[in-house]
Order: structure tokens, then C-alpha cells, then sequence
């Protein structure tokens, strides 16, 4: 394994998944990263879909095969009976960090009335953040960009990859040592 952070980006979509249409919220995390982060990282991409147990079974196979320490899902965060990521998520964690959701759906509010809906979630498996954003590409940069500055001291105080962001475009927090 090269030492650059690996990073999982798991779209669940059946529809994307059966090939009905293409994944653009995948690719929108992928740009997002490379906008963002400012070292040269691996990411570990999965598509699949909205299955309970296949997605418990991919996050534990990108945090515990790949050595991802940061996996973003897309998708699967709503009311309807499919969406099942916030489950999937807390099923395979060691601890929920709910303050990522919170802050998530606060600024989507700002935007669309419908946020409410959405379950997203954050927890940590390991030394791994697993953070479920929105489905819709246009919500991941909002949803990232509020919660990033906290994700490179949270993989710090769990043990793992070190990230670092390009302070131009987002400044991490970590404390003053």
C-alpha cells in the first residue's frame, strides 16, 4: 500500500447501479477532494445499490481490506423504505458522530425546505470517519464544505491518515499545539 490517505466514495443507487443512469454524485466527491485536499490521495470507488447488507458489507470492506480512512457515501439518506444508508452506517460503527448530519441539513435548510428529510449521519469505524451525504451532486460541495473543516482533526484523534486541505479553498480546524 503507497502511503497517500485512501479515501472509499460509495454511491448506493439501484438505478445508477443497474445502469438506468449515470452516477454523477460519485465523480462529484471525487472533484470536491481534489479541490479540496491538498496531498496526492488514493480513493476506492464502489458502486452498488440500495441493499442493507451489501452496504454494510462494502463500508467494512473499504475501512478494514482498503485501509480507507475516510469513506463519503452518497445516497440512500431519505424517508423511502429504500434508503437505508444512516442503518447501514451505524450497524458497522464503533461510535455515531450526529453533529455532522446536524450541521449538514442546517445548511441545506438554507436552501431547499426539503432538507428535513434527510437522515444523514457520520460515525467512526476504527481509525475510518464514514460521513452519508445527500444523494444529489448539486448537495455535495453545500454538505462537504460544512463539515470538512472538522474531518482531518476527527481522523487525527481516531488514528488515521493524516489529511490536509488546501487553505486557499477550506481551512481544517485542529488545535494549536
Amino acid at each position: 500500500m503507497s502511503s497517500a490517505p485512501r479515501i472509499g466514495i460509495l454511491t448506493l443507487s439501484d438505478r445508477a447501479s443497474s445502469g438506468s443512469y449515470e452516477d454523477r454524485s460519485g465523480p462529484a466527491i471525487a472533484a470536491y477532494l481534489d479541490e479540496v485536499l491538498q496531498q496526492p490521495f488514493e480513493t476506492c470507488y464502489r458502486l452498488i445499490p440500495d441493499d442493507r447488507a451489501l452496504i454494510e458489507a462494502t463500508l467494512i470492506e473499504l475501512i478494514d481490506r482498503q485501509g480507507c480512512s475516510l469513506v463519503l457515501t452518497t445516497g440512500g439518506t431519505g424517508p423511502a423504505a429504500r434508503d437505508v444508508t444512516p442503518e447501514a452506517t451505524r450497524a458497522v460503527a464503533d461510535r455515531e458522530l450526529p453533529g455532522f448530519g446536524e450541521l449538514m441539513r442546517l445548511r441545506s435548510l438554507e436552501q431547499v425546505a426539503t432538507a428535513i428529510l434527510s437522515r444523514q449521519t457520520a460515525a467512526t469505524r476504527g481509525s475510518a470517519l464514514i460521513i452519508n451525504l445527500p444523494g444529489k451532486p448539486q448537495a455535495i460541495a453545500l454538505c462537504l464544505d460544512a463539515v470538512m473543516p472538522a474531518v482531518p482533526y476527527c481522523i487525527d484523534l481516531i488514528g488515521g491518515a493524516r489529511l490536509e486541505t488546501r487553505t486557499e479553498r477550506l481551512v481544517a480546524f485542529r488545535p494549536k499545539s
